[in-house]
């Protein structure tokens, strides 16, 4: 299947650059997130031993019974466990679809100086610090993003991030189980379905597979998103769409069930969702940067409604 084109752009040298170079960065980046609102990251400075450390330990706990994960289910928008058939991501789109086909471990950031959950499974005692380094790598990484998206429009570069001071985002570890596990999928039925999402920005460390990401693409549908090794996958959310007035469109994406033709397939995807403090007002940039002028909303509003709307 084609594949959209979307940049890679890379940051190894964005702290150091001259005036000029950084342009040509941000200038980049504002031309990919007005075509398709995705990027690839390369240069992010993940330490890459991290990804299979944290996979592991994941996969450890996504192995235990049922039961035992239950002891640590998501209770009242906190972190947690979700199992299957508790989260329907299209009905945020309004769309009538069965449950995702995954499990996830979510770790929430609130407006504290303590980010992470307090309950961690003691069965798989790395889990919590993997989490962590990936979370702090993550939030770093987003901000020094929000700074080159701030040159893009033309903005001082703490334009976003004067906001980013104590995100209200997550980290969220998606186990897709293999079809021998799940059952065929059911009519409609897929790993994450069709969405976009919610806040700034997301980062995504993902494994290339048969039933993996794709990209909604206005004049050729649903396309396999372009992958390459060692680098992150970048797309922006709904409050950074109505940030830029429209300038930048929050990419439609979904995850494929999984595949008749590879049942024993399994994937996990690292996700990091960046959004600002709760009570920051997002008013549109006016023209010509902006494109359309949305009713300013308050992000913390924003994000509380449309987590609700994918939850049973």
């Amino acid at each position: 299947m084609h594949r959209p084109a979307v940049d890679v752009i890379d940051l190894s040298g964005w702290s150091g650059a001259d005036r000029d170079a950084r342009e040509q960065l941000a200038s980049a980046v504002d031309r990919s997130l007005q075509a398709t609102g995705f990027l690839l990251v390369r240069g992010h400075g993940l330490d890459p031993r991290l990804p299979d450390r944290l996979r592991a330990a994941a996969r450890a706990f996504f192995a235990l019974p049922d039961e035992t994960k239950a002891r640590y289910a998501q209770q009242d928008g906190r972190s947690g466990w979700f199992g299957r058939d508790q989260v329907t991501t299209a009905a945020s789109e309004g769309t009538v679809t069965p449950p995702d086909l995954k499990e996830s471990w979510a770790a929430a950031f609130e407006t504290s100086p303590q980010p992470l959950p307090d309950r961690w499974p003691a069965r798989v005692p790395l889990l919590r610090p993997y989490v962590t380094q990936f979370a702090d790598r993550m939030r770093a990484l987003s901000d020094t993003l929000l700074q080159i998206m701030a040159t893009a429009l033309g903005q001082p570069a703490d334009y976003f991030t004067r906001h980013t001071t104590h995100p209200n985002g997550n980290v969220l570890i998606n186990w897709y189980p293999p079809r021998h596990t799940t059952g065929p999928a059911r009519p409609g039925q897929f790993r994450i379905g069709a969405h976009t999402d919610f806040g700034l920005l997301t980062l995504l460390d993902r494994q290339n597979g048969r039933g993996g990401l794709q990209v909604h693409d206005a004049a050729a549908g649903w396309q396999d998103a372009p992958w390459q090794p060692d680098t992150l996958t970048l797309n922006i959310g709904d409050l950074m769409q109505r940030w830029s007035g429209d300038r930048w469109h929050s990419g439609r994406h979904r995850v494929l069930p999984p595949p008749p033709e590879a049942p024993a397939e399994e994937l996990t995807s690292l996700v990091y969702f960046h959004t600002c403090a709760p009570d920051t007002p997002i008013t549109p940039l006016p023209a010509p940067v902006g494109r359309r002028q949305y009713e300013t909303v308050r992000a913390g509003d924003w994000m509380r409604d449309k987590l609700r709307s994918i939850s049973p």
